[in-house]
């Protein structure tokens, strides 16, 4: 199981971190990563796969003034 947000999943494993934001609908360039206590750069989203007993934060950007 992998955490995200607090909250167990399985269907994530596996994946790349690029496609499991772009299918729970996250703009990349809209959000953070941290993958494990370590920021994940937007550059290496592609390569970087969702493993058993990851834990990973997903911070959104909000826009506004």
């Amino acid at each position: 199981m992998i955490k995200i947000n607090g909250e167990l999943l399985d269907q994530a494993e596996g994946k790349s971190l690029s496609a499991y934001l772009s299918e729970c609908g996250y703009k990349r360039e809209m959000v953070a990563v941290e993958r494990n206590g370590k920021i994940v750069p937007k550059s290496e989203y592609d390569d970087t796969v969702l493993w058993d007993n990851d834990e990973v934060e997903i911070v959104s950007f909000v826009g506004g003034g």
